[in-house]
């Protein structure tokens, strides 16, 4: 084989001068230069990346000579726009204008589409105090403005980055003129104009989209929301009340207008005009706008105005039993019956008496139903708590837990009634079994951590302090605030009163007037807690004691006695865990029961500067704002 192959495998290798490479050799040649570089470039991005960093380390120190030196290099390379922006940021901070100009002006020529770059220019001609060639340059921005979306918002960005509003305005109305469409970027300038203070022709854009798309009546309705809420509320509102008052008087056959008046009476509380609009719509349109009265209705009884929920419940009852809302208006009157009751402590045997006859009968004409699931729960508690019926009661509640296709959800709310029904009647063990099953099936969910609290408040109940606190002191954890801070008190009453007192004695009572004054035995209570007062003058319950006799005579409509205890409670423990309870229940009483506005809000005032990590604090400062505006 020396002829061969193998014999001529030398010049394989080596080959003739000049002679081409064979395809295997050429292949292997290309495909090792091809590694060398794919390692050499995590190399090259890491050398980048630290230069980079040490540029961002100089400018930040304000050390921009070297910070020039090093993004000069970097944009040089790769024309990236960070780059540009660094050094024209680093020369304008050594005063080399010339320099940030002659890079700006190549920048435009080379991307000529970039219309965000005149704002740069803008920018260099401000700082160098030239105003004239400042705006020249923000014109030529809005001159070279096309038809492309993208752009424009690319630009209006830049002005107001620049501060630039009233050119932002302008980029997005050429924007429209130039492609004809009067519905570009709504919200966008109206928001624009909110920011100008311009609310008149906010107004304006919102309501010539809802004109020209009545769908978007609930995300206009989202944005003027946040403007009431969160800007110059007076003008914003005044604005928007006039612009509704010119539109339904020129377009009286509107309806998404008229909604929109409801739907702003609402937000300003005036229940009274927002009912008589939903009437007049109702009467003039028909159809599907029984939902605007009752939708009225059920806001008005949520804020306390009885008399407005009340006429619209009726309005639509009258319309008869085969109106769409006629079961929804009939369950709405008896719930606000029963909430004007329960809230009426004074309310007598003969009103409870005939309002338990309003349920019977409305239950009879109506039916257990699922859709009348919420008349029955109501009827359960009238029939418990204040018709002391707990047998009536607890077979409403299991009827309810009976029906087919019950919501998951419903039914366990419906089990934690029943649990407080058998905890009234003295059945702890079956309480203590449906608040378990609820706490199992909602183990991540508020409705578990209210179960797992009322199991625990039924082993405190039941003189098993160190099993409840164990439990409460987990629930302390809580994502729900309220029942975190509910757990918290409870928590530390216990040990409190367990490190105070190693029999238990005066705890005992307390949990067993805690019991009757659960149960509305409010005289029985008062008795067991005055008890307490009597056998110590110094023991750590008298505050809690104060609060639960202020409770009894707040059930009992004492009102003026209530502030008097919540006043001593206040004076004796003004670092107390309730001292901030003591205040907004104070404050609440003088607001709404004894008429005397100026005291509630030098209560509301008080509670926020003493005490501003109180629960209390944001609904303290909406209520202190609510009287201070009146």
């Amino acid at each position: 084989f020396k002829d061969g192959v193998l014999g001529s495998s030398p010049r394989l290798v080596t080959g003739r001068p000049g002679a081409p490479l064979p395809v295997f050799f050429v292949v292997m040649r290309h495909l090792v230069l091809a590694l060398l570089f794919v390692l050499s470039v995590p190399r090259l991005l890491l050398a980048q990346q630290t230069q980079e960093q040490l540029a961002s380390y100089h400018f930040s120190r304000g050390e921009y000579a070297e910070a020039v030196e090093l993004y000069e290099a970097l944009y040089s390379r790769s024309g990236n726009k960070f780059y540009y922006q660094m050094l024209t940021r680093s020369y304008v901070e050594l005063g080399e204008y010339r320099k940030a100009e002659s890079l700006i002006s190549g920048r435009i020529k080379k991307y000529p589409r970039d219309l965000t770059l005149h704002v740069d220019m803008s920018e260099l001609h401000n700082r160098k105090g030239d105003r004239k060639k400042a705006r020249r340059a923000c014109d030529e921005a809005l001159e070279l403005i096309g038809v492309d979306s993208r752009q424009t918002a690319d630009l209006v960005m830049a002005y107001e980055a620049a501060g630039l509003l009233d050119y932002a305005v302008r980029a997005y109305l050429r924007l429209r003129d130039n492609t004809h469409n009067r519905y570009l970027f709504v919200t966008e300038l109206a928001a624009l104009y909110g920011r100008q203070g311009d609310y008149a022709s906010m107004m304006r854009e919102y309501f010539d989209l809802l004109d020209h798309s009545p769908q978007s009546i609930e995300s206009i309705q989202i944005s003027l929301q946040r403007m009431l809420r969160e800007g110059d509320e007076p003008r914003v509102a005044e604005a928007l009340r006039s612009t509704l008052v010119e539109r339904v008087q020129t377009q009286p056959d509107n309806v998404q207008n008229i909604d929109m008046m409801i739907w702003f009476s609402l937000q300003q509380k005036d229940f009274a005009f927002a009912l008589a609009q939903a009437k007049a719509l109702d009467r003039r349109f028909g159809g599907r706008h029984g939902e605007s009265v009752w939708r009225v209705a059920q806001v008005a009884r949520a804020n306390e105005a009885y008399d407005v929920a009340r006429d619209g419940y009726a309005y639509l009852v009258n319309k008869g039993s085969q109106h769409p809302y006629y079961m929804e208006s009939r369950v709405g009157e008896l719930q606000l019956q029963f909430q004007q009751l329960v809230l009426d402590h004074q309310a007598d045997g003969a009103a409870l008496k005939t309002l338990q006859e309003r349920y019977e009968s409305a239950l009879a004409e109506l039916g257990s139903t699922l859709s009348t699931v919420p008349l029955l729960r109501d009827y359960a508690t009238l029939l418990a708590y204040h018709r002391h019926d707990l047998q009536a009661a607890s077979d409403v509640l299991y009827d309810i837990l009976e029906m087919d296709k019950l919501p998951p959800r419903v039914r366990d709310e419906v089990k934690l009634e029943l649990g407080d029904l058998m905890l009234v009647a003295g059945e702890v063990w079956d309480a203590s079994l449906l608040y378990m099953q609820v706490e199992k099936s909602n183990k991540e969910d508020l409705l578990g951590s209210v179960a797992k609290f009322r199991n625990a408040k039924l082993s405190y109940y039941n003189h098993d302090f160190e099993w409840a606190k164990s439990q409460l002191d987990v629930l302390r954890s809580s994502t729900s605030k309220l029942v975190a801070n509910d757990a918290m008190e409870l928590s530390l009453l216990i040990s409190d009163n367990m490190e105070q007192d190693s029999t238990f004695d005066m705890l005992d009572i307390f949990a067993d007037a805690d019991l009757l004054l659960y149960r509305n035995q409010l005289d029985a209570a008062w008795l067991r807690f005055d008890e307490i007062s009597r056998r110590s003058l110094s023991h750590p319950l008298l505050d809690d004691v104060l609060m639960r006799k202020a409770q009894i005579c707040i059930k009992q409509g004492r009102y003026a006695d209530a502030d008097t205890l919540l006043g001593q409670l206040y004076a004796f423990y003004p670092d107390g865990m309730l001292a901030d309870d003591a205040l907004f229940l104070r404050a609440g009483i003088c607001e709404q029961h004894l008429q005397q506005d100026e005291r509630a809000r030098s209560f509301y005032e008080l509670l926020l500067t003493d005490y501003p990590a109180s629960i209390y604090t944001e609904q303290a400062r909406k209520r202190y704002n609510e009287i201070k505006n009146r």
